[in-house]
């Protein structure tokens, strides 16, 4: 497999742009091709099989680039395909789970760990039966966030209703006495601040994007295919497509990214499995 080849990612949206910037960050010769279905988030409240035709379609699209790894990076997707997916192609394909669980045992000081997600990556228990794979001691309460995502998607971040309804959401955990809080949606470490806000430093707050680059860059390096390796010095060209608003995806992707990005819209409904 040639180092030249791309990083694909997909989310149901802006979200994943957490795990690309940690990509671009800690793999800066890597080059990238994301896919955000922004037409159809939030993914959470959907039903499996919609999360399952949707994330192939997204899989088919940035298949026709020259992969040479597949981040899913929406929890919710993942819960739901990860492991069908990795048994249908032999490219490399991670999630962001296992590494957000990993991370927060890490971090963990008295063992009591929280959750927030989508209605479906909660649902699923996906990350707590990841947690529970390495420990099964530990505390676990998770609580679905269903208003997250469209605060963000909708470019509310730093609005007075974004508090109010984070504060109001969060509620529920302030009492539970938690050391380590997994951010389990991509989407979410963009709403950190004001996360952080409610729990207090006391708190620390995990999102799995910095773990899935870090993962990727082992497996880059243990399958010998690391752009680095090989001399592929130039900064690369990251190429970003989302079926929604392509001006308000630029809008956010320039802001959460620190670059100036260009972004295309392409329409997913006409992709058949």
């Amino acid at each position: 497999m040639s180092p030249k080849k791309m990083i694909g990612i997909i989310d149901s949206g802006v979200g994943g742009l957490t795990v690309a910037r940690e990509v671009m960050r800690q793999l800066p010769q890597e080059r990238i091709v994301y896919f955000g279905d922004n037409a159809r988030c939030p993914y959470g409240p959907r039903s499996s099989e919609e999360i399952r035709t949707f994330t192939n379609q997204m899989i088919r699209y940035v298949f026709q680039y020259d992969l040479k790894a597949l981040v899913i990076a929406c929890n919710t997707a993942a819960a739901v395909v990860l492991n069908e997916v990795r048994q249908s192609t032999q490219l490399p394909v991670l999630g962001v789970i296992e590494p957000g669980a990993r991370a927060a045992i890490s971090a963990s000081r008295t063992g009591r760990i929280g959750i927030i997600g989508t209605n479906m990556t909660v649902q699923s228990g996906a990350y707590e039966k990841a947690l529970r794979r390495i420990n099964p001691n530990l505390y676990v309460v998770s609580l679905a966030c269903p208003p997250f995502v469209p605060l963000v998607e909708n470019r509310m971040l730093h609005t007075e209703e974004a508090r109010q309804i984070v504060y109001e959401t969060l509620a529920p955990l302030k009492y539970e006495e938690i050391d380590t809080l997994i951010l389990g949606c991509t989407h979410y470490p963009l709403l950190a601040p004001l996360i952080q806000e409610v729990f207090g430093d006391e708190v620390t707050l995990i999102s799995s994007a910095e773990e899935t680059a870090r993962e990727l860059s082992t497996l880059l390096s243990i399958q010998d295919i690391h752009a680095a390796d090989h001399g592929c010095l130039l900064l690369p060209e990251h190429l970003f497509y989302t079926s929604g608003d392509a001006e308000m995806f630029k809008a956010t992707g320039e802001e959460w990214l620190g670059v100036e990005i260009k972004v295309e819209k392409r329409d997913l409904e006409g992709i058949f499995l």
